[in-house]
């Protein structure tokens, strides 16, 4: 495993983002599904991301849906030029809220367009194909219809980059057989390591690894040995676990989600934690146990 001190910016589709970046998911309503329950701190908080820095912003027009884009959309349309908004297509929702399989080439085309329309933009930057394999996993099985109906709506200049999410090498190989896959988006933390020859394989490769749930998702991270290292440093677990997965490998950039102003200033200095090799050993051990 590779440790490093780590650089601020990882290129992605073309721009360099930095790697303390935002996702967006948390601002819809519980479980993802309805409003808000304060549209004006949603708004305040995108807001306050991108005047921290943040120029990498995670999102999906099945967060809601439509909800997340659509705040996106309203705290900070027009963009900024340097703002690299990543979208995803793969699901639709319920009017239950359950997360429904959308794999078929007319879903994923109208998945692009309703991303296009709520976040008022004539182009997506860069859009992850979301595999729904066994939900936080992935499962191996071809995926070459849905890269394909993505690569061709790339050709017809609505997408301009093509990412992957929840899928495993081989189907990574594979996609980068019909296009270009510049971001893989997968389930990845300091507990939940089976990526762990992956990242490393990407990072040589120049492509970015983004975990989702870096801070556990629904469950966050429980760990003894994270808070008592995180206390012997003056910092909270949390900071302590985004820390780790920057120093982990230059290629990773981060997606925390939170609807709340303090989470996100949090969030923010972790990037500016710098963890000693002997820290790092620690925190190692703790997703080899």
């Amino acid at each position: 495993m590779s440790n490093f001190t780590p650089v601020d910016t990882f290129s992605l589709a073309g721009h360099p983002v930095r790697r303390m970046g935002y996702g967006a998911m948390q601002l819809a309503g519980p479980g993802v599904f309805g409003p808000p329950k304060d549209r004006d701190a949603a708004i305040a908080v995108l807001r306050e991301a991108v005047a921290s820095g943040v120029n990498h912003i995670d999102t999906s027009d099945f967060y809601g849906p439509h909800i997340t884009n659509q705040l996106i959309r309203e705290a900070l349309h027009p963009y900024a030029d340097d703002l690299v908004i990543v979208t995803k297509v793969g699901a639709v929702r319920g009017n239950d809220g359950s997360w429904l399989p959308a794999l078929e080439p007319e879903d994923i085309e109208r998945g692009v367009h309703d991303n296009l329309r709520n976040l008022g933009v004539d182009a997506l930057d860069v859009v992850n194909m979301r595999i729904m394999g066994s939900v936080h996993a992935p499962a191996e099985g071809s995926i070459e219809k849905q890269v394909a109906a993505l690569a061709e709506l790339q050709q017809r200049g609505l997408v301009r980059h093509v990412g992957l999410s929840n899928v495993t090498a081989t189907q990574i190989a594979e996609a980068q057989s019909i296009a270009e896959i510049v971001c893989v988006q997968n389930h990845y933390n300091l507990v939940h390591r089976e990526d762990d020859a992956l990242v490393d394989e990407l990072a040589q490769k120049g492509i970015a690894y983004v975990p989702f749930f870096p801070l556990g998702g629904f469950t966050p991270i429980q760990s003894s040995a994270l808070s008592t290292v995180a206390q012997a440093i003056g910092a909270t677990p949390m900071q302590v676990a985004l820390a780790w997965l920057l120093h982990r490998a230059p290629n990773i950039l981060l997606i925390p989600g939170t609807s709340s102003p303090g989470h996100l200033r949090e969030n923010m200095q972790a990037s500016r934690l710098i963890l000693t090799d002997e820290v790092r050993a620690e925190l190692d051990a703790i997703g080899a146990a």
